[in-house]
């Protein structure tokens, strides 16, 4: 069975886009300091709303701006709750997941079985919001390197205490950074519904949260890294789909799991790294999972 490169790469680049938009965003939230851990959640609201006004208004644009908004949205109690009332940010991350999933299958019962209005292609034949997630990366690493407010944000996430000090408004900054994951991660899961799968299914998103989170840590909370990681993870998912069509003797259930086998493999590579490299071990945000207080 002959394998067209180029056609191996397009199907990569389709597959890690969910999960780059994703974890670009939790890339901002998490440089800010804060760890969110709801992403799944954000993203399944994202792929139902960025369905729901893809179908109903037959414009799949309008579907991804309501995704974002949704994901946005979504995020915000999440945002009170961790830098307002200094929630636990795991458990508040764990229960914005358990929300999400299941406001999604409670509202998503109508969409069922209708199918999402077509996308006109981009240059080369290639999605228009692959083009974005592609252009997203080079802009959120001169975000976070070369801007002021970059650097800012970074500040705030290494010391928030420092950054108080010095008169910047922490709370505003993590809550931006908390909406702009939120507005990400939204538009990943809408890129499931909308210009993968092409129809509503509850759960659909199946991980790629989990996922996204993964790949920050792989990526050593870089824009670069986050790219290489969702490439792998397309990559490996593509992988699995060619040799499923291609009749490999492997039972389906392994071929299933083999992204999330490599992700976990790459988290103990990475684990393993961090342990016997310094530099690699001070990547991580220093006030990533604190909360702030004012008064301390």
């Amino acid at each position: 069975m002959m394998i067209d490169p180029v056609a191996l790469f397009l199907l990569l680049l389709s597959a890690s886009t969910p999960i780059l938009f994703a974890a670009l965003g939790e890339l901002v939230v998490e440089r800010a300091g804060v760890l969110n851990l709801g992403v799944e959640g954000m993203m399944i609201l994202g792929a139902l709303a960025g369905f729901a006004a893809a179908y109903h208004s037959g414009n799949p644009f309008l579907g991804f701006a309501a995704a974002a908004l949704a994901g946005a949205l979504v995020a915000l109690p999440f945002a009170a709750l961790t830098q307002f009332l200094l929630a636990n940010q795991v458990a508040s991350g764990l229960a914005l997941t358990l929300f999400g999933l299941g406001l999604a299958a409670m509202f998503g019962k109508p969409l069922e079985g209708v199918k999402a209005p077509g996308m006109a292609p981009g240059p080369f034949r290639i999605n228009w919001i692959v083009w974005l997630g592609l252009a997203m990366v080079p802009l959120i690493w001169w975000f976070l390197n070369r801007s002021r407010s970059g650097l800012i944000l970074r500040a705030v996430g290494e010391n928030h205490d420092a950054a108080h000090a010095l008169g910047y408004k922490v709370r505003a900054i993590r809550l931006g950074a908390i909406a702009f994951g939120g507005a990400m991660a939204g538009i990943g899961g809408a890129y499931i519904s909308i210009a993968t799968v092409l129809q509503w299914t509850e759960g659909m998103t199946a991980g790629a949260g989990w996922i996204a989170l993964a790949i920050v840590v792989f990526s050593s909370w870089s824009a670069p890294g986050v790219l290489a990681g969702a490439w792998l993870f397309g990559g490996v998912t593509v992988l699995q789909l060619r040799l499923q069509a291609a009749g490999v003797r492997v039972p389906v259930q392994f071929l299933s799991m083999a992204p999330y086998l490599a992700t976990i493999l790459v988290l103990v590579l990475i684990s393993a790294r961090q342990k016997y490299s310094r530099r690699a071990g001070s990547a991580a945000p220093g006030s990533l999972g604190q909360n702030f207080h004012a008064l301390r």
